[in-house]
């Protein structure tokens, strides 16, 4: 079967990347975050454990988004992306009080 059918589901004027045509002359968005810092978290094994590590460290003043890659019951990179950088002393108590425990930052 040759014919398509259209969904719908692609906007050309959406201004995304995924969606914007070539010609575009618009600027992608720029982002405000400025600093990016790793650092390893001891302890976490699960989706709950992510949360509430991410939601402690979302509630620094600056943090704009926290990312985990979880490795249960290893060391986990927590990512802390803000726009200026964060107190280091402010970060391992938010994970403290997450329950957990900061084991270092990668070199």
């Amino acid at each position: 079967m040759t014919d398509r059918i259209d969904l719908g589901l692609k906007d050309t004027n959406a201004g995304c990347a995924c969606c914007a045509t070539s010609a575009s002359t618009e600027a992608p968005a720029a982002t405000s975050t400025a600093v990016t810092e790793d650092v390893f978290v001891a302890g976490m094994t699960c989706s709950h454990c992510v949360a509430s590590v991410t939601e402690e460290l979302t509630a620094i003043d600056g943090v704009e988004n926290v990312t985990v890659d979880l490795n249960a019951g290893g060391m986990s990179r927590v990512t802390i992306h803000s726009a200026a950088p964060i107190d280091s002393d402010a970060v391992k108590a938010a994970v403290e009080e997450a329950g957990y425990t900061v084991a270092g930052s990668p070199a």
